[in-house]
């Protein structure tokens, strides 16, 4: 399967954000992506004020083209993440998985809040967003040969530091794993490619990484290099700077042959790890 991860530079300007991110996603899908991932608040990227006025629903605006450009490029599209609106208080950063019928596959509320000091800005994501609660159940991609599939795993940028999250989505039978991102050029430069591959490589799966470029009101600056990273670790795809896609070809086979050779997962004492049986607990 040929996958793609796009990269944009989203603000204020929900109709430009729309616009450009789905031309982008033609363009993957004109590479060959049966498989294109969109970044964190690619519709809408401001202050908590602003995300919280522009949140909406699944039948909102940005939903709707998500799932339109899915049905009519016959494709399946991570539709990155979204300020979904809540009729119990704080809205929520959503990411939705939509089919090649335009039906939304799966559905993630992102679990941890980017509550941090980064580059001199703080950071208070609880403030004006509700976490989730719950990890999205997997969603199987048959290749086109229809002989094997890709589990996909959902999670959402600041998730990227909890490896836990991606052993729980392992443990389900994940083999790909989406990090939609707003990752920040403060932390970026030296955590971002070193998280991604290490998740990569302890959990032997693909990691298709969708992030914003450049600076965006009131003070983010986003760091780029979106990428897919192969079960190796290694890098076989990536966007450097500014707006624009990667593809690349994701090979079960060799996804395959890393597991059966390097058996990392097989070999995971997960007894000795339980809760109340570690030594001296």
């Amino acid at each position: 399967m040929r996958a793609a991860v796009v990269q944009i530079n989203s603000g204020a300007d929900r109709a430009r954000n729309i616009e450009t991110a789905g031309d982008l996603v033609r363009a993957a899908a004109g590479d060959g992506a049966a498989l294109v991932v969109l970044p964190e608040k690619w519709s809408l990227l401001g202050d908590g004020r602003a995300l919280a006025e522009g949140a909406e629903g699944l039948e909102g605006e940005a939903v709707t083209a998500a799932r339109e450009w899915a049905s009519t490029l016959d494709i399946h599209l991570l539709a990155g993440s979204f300020t979904e609106s809540s009729g119990d208080g704080l809205p929520t950063n959503t990411s939705i998985l939509i089919s090649p019928g335009g039906e939304i596959l799966s559905t993630y509320r992102k679990l941890h809040m980017f509550d941090v000091e980064a580059g001199g800005v703080e950071y208070r994501e609880s403030d004006h967003e509700r976490a989730g609660d719950e990890i999205a159940p997997l969603v199987r991609l048959l290749q086109p040969d229809g002989n094997a599939e890709l589990a996909v795993g959902l999670t959402i940028c600041y998730d990227l530091r909890f490896p836990e999250l991606f052993r729980v989505l392992l443990d389900r039978g994940a083999t790909l794993f989406t990090v939609p991102a707003a990752f920040t050029a403060a932390t970026g430069r030296d955590h971002w490619e070193p998280l991604l591959r290490a998740r990569a490589i302890e959990n032997q799966s693909f990691v298709l990484a969708a992030n914003q470029t450049g600076p965006a009101e009131p003070s983010y600056d986003s760091w780029g290099h979106s990428m897919i990273i192969g079960p190796w670790g290694e890098v076989l795809a990536q966007v450097e700077d500014g707006e624009g896609f990667a593809t690349a070809d994701l090979d079960l086979d060799h996804l395959a042959e890393v597991r059966r050779k390097l058996p990392a997962v097989e070999h995971r004492r997960i007894e000795i790890f339980k809760e109340g049986t570690l030594h001296g607990s």
